[in-house]
C-alpha cells in the first residue's frame, strides 16, 4: 500500500469517499432489485411492491434536509460511516425469517436504507468540493462526474448483483453476504476517513436547513421533476412490465437493468466531454434547459410506439437506452452545478437541501410508478414522465446563465426566492 502513501492527502481522501460510496452502493442496488424481483414472486400488485420503497423515498426526504445540517455541525466523515452502519442495520432486519417479512416490517428496513443511502450520497458528493480548489472548477466538474458516473455504473452491477443473488442463494443468502460485506468496509473507513471533514467554522442554526439561494432553489425544483420523470417509470412499472409483458426472467430482468445503469453511469462519467469541457467551457443554465429538452423526446417515443402498438419490445430497449444517455448527462450537469453553486462553509447544507428535492421528486415518481402502471399502463407512466421533464425545461429558465457570474451571485446570502 506505499503507493497509497505517496498520493496527496485530498486525493487519498477522494479515494475513501469514493469507496464507500462505491460500496454502498452495490448494496443499494441489489436490495432495491432483490426486494422487487422477490416480493414479485410472492404476488405483490405493482402497487403493493410501490408501497414497500414509499419510506425509503419520505425518509430519505427527511434525512437530505436534515442531514446537510448534521454534516455541517458534525463533520461529514460521521455522517457518512453513520449512512453505512445504518445500511448495515437494514440489511440484518431482513434477515428474520420469511414469515416475518410483513409489509410494515419490510417498509421498516427500506426506511432505515432510505436514511443511509442519503446520508452517504450528501456526505460524499459534499466532500468533493472541500477537497478541491476553488479556482479548479473543471477538476471539480471531472470529480463529481467521475464519482457519479461510477456509482450508477456500480448501480447497475447492484442490480444485476441482486437478480443473480437472488437466483443462486435465495433472499435471505443474498442478504446475509451482503451485510458482512458491508460490515468490513464500514471498519475500513471508520479508520480512514479525515476527522472533522466539511465540519463548519460557524456552527448553523436549524433554519439554514432551506436554501437562501435563489439558484440553489430553481436547480432543486428542477432536480425534483427530472428524477420524478425517470423514476415514474423505470421504478416499478419497467420491471414489472419487463417480466409479465416480454416474460423475462429474475436474469434478464435484472441483468437488463443493470446493463442500463452500468451504460448510464459511463456516460455520466463522460459528461464533461460531452457538455463541452475540453474546450474550456464549463456548464451553466443553457446546458441545462438544452440537454432537459433533448430528454424530453424519448419518453413521448416510447408512449406512441406502445399506444400504436408499434414495434413495442424494440420501442421499449431502444428508448430505455436513448433516455438513460441523456438522462445521465443531465444528472451529472445538475450534480456539477449544485456543488459549485453550493457555499464553501457548510457545503452540506445546500447540497442536503438540493438532495431533498432529489429525494421528493423518486418519492413522487415511486407512488406514481405502482399506481399508474397498475392502473392505466406503461404507456401513461411514459405521458408523466415527459410532463415532468417539461417542467424541469421550464424552471431551468432561470438558472444562472453564465456560471463565473453565477457563483458570485451565489455567495449572497440575501439573494433570495
Amino acid at each position: 500500500m506505499s503507493w497509497l502513501a505517496q498520493l496527496s492527502p485530498p486525493i487519498r481522501q477522494y479515494m475513501v469517499v469514493t469507496g464507500n460510496y462505491w460500496a454502498f452502493t452495490l448494496t443499494d442496488g441489489a436490495l432495491r432489485m432483490l426486494v422487487v424481483l422477490y416480493f414479485y414472486g410472492l404476488g405483490y400488485s405493482p402497487f403493493e411492491i410501490a408501497m414497500l420503497f414509499i419510506f425509503y423515498e419520505i425518509f430519505g426526504v427527511i434525512t437530505n434536509l436534515v442531514g446537510g445540517w448534521l454534516g455541517a455541525r458534525l463533520g461529514l466523515n460521521r455522517t457518512m460511516n453513520v449512512g453505512l452502519f445504518m445500511q448495515i442495520l437494514a440489511l440484518a432486519m431482513l434477515l428474520v425469517p420469511a414469515s416475518l417479512l410483513t409489509v410494515p416490517w419490510v417498509m421498516g428496513a427500506q426506511a432505515m436504507s432510505g436514511i443511509a443511502k442519503d446520508l452517504n450520497k450528501m456526505s460524499a458528493k459534499s466532500s468533493i468540493k472541500l477537497l478541491v480548489p476553488n479556482d479548479a472548477q473543471g477538476q471539480l466538474y471531472k470529480w463529481i462526474a467521475i464519482l457519479t458516473g461510477s456509482k450508477n455504473a456500480l448501480k447497475g452491477v447492484g442490480f444485476f448483483l441482486g437478480g443473480a443473488l437472488l437466483s443462486l442463494l435465495g433472499f435471505q443468502g443474498a442478504i446475509l453476504l451482503m451485510a458482512i460485506a458491508l460490515t468490513l468496509v464500514w471498519i475500513a473507513s471508520l479508520i480512514s476517513l479525515k476527522k472533522d471533514l466539511g465540519k463548519a467554522k460557524n456552527k448553523p442554526k436549524f433554519t439554514d436547513i432551506f436554501s437562501k439561494s435563489k439558484a440553489v432553489n430553481y436547480l432543486s425544483a428542477a432536480r425534483l421533476f427530472l428524477f420524478g420523470a425517470r423514476d415514474v417509470w423505470f421504478v416499478v412499472a419497467l420491471p414489472v412490465f419487463l417480466a409479465s409483458t416480454f416474460g423475462w426472467d429474475h436474469w434478464y430482468v435484472g441483468g437488463f437493468l443493470a446493463i442500463w445503469v452500468i451504460a448510464y453511469g459511463i456516460v455520466q462519467s463522460l459528461a464533461p466531454t460531452l457538455t463541452g469541457k475540453a474546450q474550456g467551457k464549463l456548464p451553466d443554465g443553457r446546458h441545462a434547459l438544452g440537454w432537459a429538452l433533448a430528454l424530453g423526446v424519448t419518453p413521448i417515443f416510447i408512449a406512441l410506439a406502445l399506444d400504436y402498438n408499434w414495434h413495442v419490445e424494440f420501442a421499449v430497449i431502444a428508448g430505455l437506452l436513448a433516455f438513460g444517455a441523456i438522462f445521465a448527462v443531465n444528472s451529472s450537469l445538475h450534480s456539477y452545478l449544485i456543488v459549485s453553486y453550493a457555499g464553501e462553509d457548510g457545503v452540506s447544507l445546500d447540497v442536503g437541501f438540493y438532495y431533498m428535492a432529489n429525494a421528493m421528486g423518486r418519492l413522487i415518481g415511486t407512488v406514481l410508478s405502482g399506481w399508474l402502471y397498475q392502473d392505466y399502463g406503461l404507456a401513461t407512466c411514459l405521458w408523466f414522465s415527459a410532463g415532468f421533464i417539461g417542467l424541469t425545461a421550464l424552471i431551468s429558465l432561470g438558472l444562472p446563465k453564465h456560471a463565473d457570474s453565477s457563483k458570485k451571485a451565489l455567495s449572497s446570502k440575501g439573494n433570495t426566492l
